[in-house]
């Protein structure tokens, strides 16, 4: 045997081993990345994990942190620039249509695409497919949902999902079956006036505008409505809309004093005042429940899935990030939205009170023995529905007509066939005016 030949190899075969495992973050170290976050309880837990990637990667993070209306604003200006200063923006999910038609997100392909940046462990499919869908994906069927022709913008990360929250103690009280369906849940919600005189049934946004929208989306979706057809032809006031804006009405009806003008901090405000023995509206919430700063209801909570109709289908919403097009240092950013998005990080940030973006943390032990409700909302985003309202750029002002309309039938007594073939024809018109018909 050949001892210098021998040694020489295996020093040769070492020095591959390290290549082959060299930092994947070394190339960046000391560079700074400028981020843009919402004021919001999710990215106040992420600020609690954020400097052990610092740690961990030697890649330093300025946050510039705002109210996510303000946040909107201030992209809407850095995003025009032709150097940026943002290197990576989380975005709520009505922005997706805007940023991505204006070309304004760098399409994530060749990020992954790229081995030195992309680690394989990070296990996509773990990932919850109505929020990617909801948040990211934009192209794909009616353009901003997945298909065969979908490319991916953005990463879901501080997104939501309805959840239905319940006293548990009233429901035991009055020997009350927690409701599957929307009949049980209607039933209930006008039950409990005449059971507890002073409380509401189920406390709902209702507001003139996004609120009342929204509410109203939160049933069309369940009770088997859309607002628009595959060919962009306009349903919104079809059956299934009618029965969606009438169990809205019931809902207020039935609701707490007030319930007409809430909006959703309002209508939180209700449940957690112990004004009303339910609540159907983001998990976001679920985190004051049990805070005796702001609850009355602490211990009394239970959680269970957003009722059926025609089918599941809870929301999608909240938030994502994303690299502008102008970032500066988009290799880091990457790394940085990887890692945040990473299964370390997820379950970091959900023991620190944020909302997971996986499967498994929603699954996870330490995760469900501090946060119980995690698995049923883990359960409930099993049926998370990306299509429940179209992120596409013209909803901004169809959304504003619905939501003013619907107003007038929950404070006015506005017909709701009238209403909604209102809304249907001035819709129409935008879809017209915005070329959707062109193709007809």
């Amino acid at each position: 045997m050949n001892l210098s030949k021998t040694v020489t190899g295996v020093v040769a075969g070492l020095a591959l081993a390290s290549s082959a495992f060299a930092n994947p973050y070394e190339e960046y170290a000391g560079q700074t990345l400028v981020v843009n976050f919402p004021a919001h309880p999710h990215y106040d837990a992420v600020m609690k994990v954020l400097p052990a990637f610092t740690e961990e990667t030697g890649i330093k993070v300025e946050v510039d942190q705002l109210q996510y209306l303000k946040m909107r604003e201030k992209q809407t200006l850095e995003l025009t620039k032709n150097r940026g200063d943002y290197d990576l923006i989380a975005y709520v999910v009505f922005s997706k249509a805007d940023y991505v038609y204006a070309g304004q997100l760098e399409n994530l392909a060749r990020f992954y695409m790229n081995p030195k940046l992309a680690d394989p462990a990070y296990d996509a499919e773990d990932l919850i497919d109505g929020y990617v869908t909801n948040i990211g994906v934009a192209g794909g069927d009616k353009g901003y949902l997945d298909g065969p022709t979908g490319s991916l913008f953005g990463v879901p990360f501080g997104s939501e999902t309805s959840i239905l929250g319940y006293r548990k103690d009233i429901f035991e009280k009055h020997g009350l079956e927690v409701p599957t369906t929307y009949d049980e849940m209607l039933d209930i919600a006008c039950k409990i006036p005449e059971l507890e005189p002073g409380m509401g049934g189920l406390s709902s946004r209702a507001a003139s505008g996004h609120h009342a929208s929204h509410a109203f989306l939160l049933h069309l979706a369940p009770l088997g409505g859309r607002i628009f057809d595959d060919e962009w032809n306009v349903t919104v006031n079809n059956e299934a809309g009618v029965k969606a804006a009438e169990a809205l009405k019931t809902i207020v009806d039935c609701g707490p004093e007030g319930s007409r003008s809430f909006g959703f901090a309002e209508a939180g405000a209700a449940f957690l005042q112990g004004d009303t023995a339910m609540f159907l509206d983001s998990t976001v919430f679920a985190g004051s429940i049990n805070d005796p700063e702001k609850s009355n209801v602490v211990g009394k909570v239970g959680w269970a899935m957003h009722p059926e109709g025609v089918r599941r289908g809870s929301q999608t919403g909240g938030f994502g990030i994303g690299i502008p097009t102008n970032a500066q240092n988009k290799d880091a950013a990457f790394l940085l939205m990887q890692w945040l998005t990473s299964k370390k990080a997820d379950k970091l940030i959900a023991l620190e009170g944020g909302n997971p973006s996986r499967y498994s943390t929603h699954a996870d032990e330490e995760v469900n023995a501090k946060f119980p409700h995690m698995a049923v909302f883990g359960e409930a985003l099993q049926h998370a529905d990306p299509d429940w309202r179209p992120i596409i750029p013209v909803w901004g002002k169809i959304n504003a007509d619905l939501g003013t309309t619907l107003s007038q039938v929950l404070t006015e007594d506005l017909d709701i066939q009238e209403a909604l073939d209102g809304v249907a024809e001035r819709t129409a018109a935008v879809m017209d005016e915005a070329g959707y018909n062109t193709w007809k």
